[in-house]
């Protein structure tokens, strides 16, 4: 195997792993979550029912929580758009080498 080989080779792992780090972030699942999350708990919140009311003490717990929880949300989703992750860069272990 050639040189020119090995190298295209690296650079084509190095790409693969720089995709694979970009769709596992975890900012990207937390956020995804805490939006479905929070569209579901605010849908619950919208019409709360009387005895729930009762229990919180005329608090709209459902409607609260599903709006932070949808404002977390975004704020993650946000900041993976704004700030997207480092490359990754994978060093080769130690005693390895191309002698």
């Amino acid at each position: 195997m050639s040189e020119h080989d090995v190298q295209r080779e690296v650079s084509e792992l190095q790409a693969k792993s720089a995709t694979a780090a970009r769709i596992f972030d975890l900012r990207r699942i937390i956020g995804g979550l805490f939006v479905l999350y929070g569209i579901i708990v605010t849908i619950a919140g919208i019409n709360p029912s009387d005895s729930s009311l009762d229990k919180s003490e005329g608090i709209n717990i459902n409607l609260w929580t599903g709006l932070g929880m949808l404002l977390l949300g975004i704020f993650f989703l946000i900041w993976l758009k704004l700030k997207p992750a480092a490359p990754v860069r994978v060093d080769p272990p130690e005693g390895e080498g191309g002698d």
